[in-house]
């Protein structure tokens, strides 16, 4: 999300360097270029990455909606977790990270040890296990008194392994950590919307277009390495879809607002999502398809 705030905040500063100010909000059609062989440093690959998944954003939103809990949605841990490769053992566990973090947020508990286990099996494989502290988080899940530091404990986990994967050379797992979690939260979203019409759940998806983008980014990073270009592969088709949803964005008027005791400008805006149902239901579709391939889930 990063560069189109900065979008929003560059035609913002020319309008005011040009003595401009917007008698009516100012409304910005963002349609993405072609990301090809655009190449960019590992310092925005940082930044990216740190603004495209979290393990319980998705499954917050759904849970805010008041949609009841399935455990359908949700991987057999015990079945992914059995990968060699180790390109596809930090996809799965990015996977593992966003169903923990729904059974997080709905408070099943009861329900996490065994995706305890598998993240702690595909952690231990990646040399990043001692940053999963499975002893804590299992007795937390075992005895359901304590699920917001469950929780806690959970989302810090992924954030210090992802963090040592970036800071010790190995990026392209990373990326690929972060991609499990991005794919299963779609997948998480997606199947909610097959069964509950909602405006709001649908425009969380159409807006995934965006993150897609910046994913591809970062993967496209490493496309050398024949398994990740495998997954760029199936996420391109599901990016021809998603290049069929239009995102406006429409900046108003800054505000002028105390913080902390400091007078400082925020720029308001608002986004719009264009997406037909029949858009919905491909990427519904496609989504289903690339995340099941992937785990080796046989629909």
């Amino acid at each position: 999300m990063l560069k189109h705030l900065l979008l929003l905040l560059t035609a913002f500063l020319l309008a005011a360097g040009c003595g401009q100010r917007p008698s009516e909000p100012l409304e910005i059609n963002l349609d993405d270029t072609d990301i090809g062989e655009l190449q960019i440093s590992s310092e925005t690959i940082n930044e990216i990455i740190q603004n495209i998944a979290s393990p319980i954003e998705v499954p917050a939103l759904i849970q805010e909606l008041n949609v009841p809990y399935s455990n359908q949605y949700l991987a057999d841990p015990e079945t992914i977790s059995g990968s060699t490769n180790s390109t596809d053992m930090a996809y799965a566990l990015g996977a593992l990270c966003a169903d923990l973090g729904y059974l997080n947020v709905y408070n099943r508990t009861g329900e996490a040890s065994n995706f305890l286990s598998g993240i702690k099996q595909l952690a231990d494989a990646l040399e990043i296990g001692q940053f999963f502290d499975h002893a804590t988080l299992n007795r937390l899940a075992e005895t359901g008194s304590d699920p917001d530091s469950l929780m806690f404990l959970s989302v810090n986990s992924f954030n210090n392994m992802d963090d040592h994967l970036r800071e010790n050379g190995r990026g392209e797992l990373s990326s690929m950590l972060v991609a499990g979690v991005w794919v299963e939260g779609l997948y998480l979203s997606t199947q909610v919307a097959k069964q509950n019409s909602n405006e709001e759940l649908t425009a969380m998806i159409g807006e995934q277009k965006l993150i897609l983008n910046d994913l591809l980014l970062i993967l496209n990073h490493y496309q050398d390495d024949e398994t990740i270009a495998g997954y760029i592969k199936d996420l391109e088709t599901l990016k021809s879809v998603f290049d069929e949803v239009k995102i406006t964005y429409e900046v108003g008027r800054p505000q002028t607002i105390e913080r902390d005791g400091m007078i400082i400008v925020v720029q308001s805006e608002s986004s719009h999502v264009d997406m037909s149902d029949e858009t919905l239901q491909k990427i519904i579709g496609i989504t289903e398809q690339v995340r099941n391939m992937h785990l080796n889930i046989k629909a």
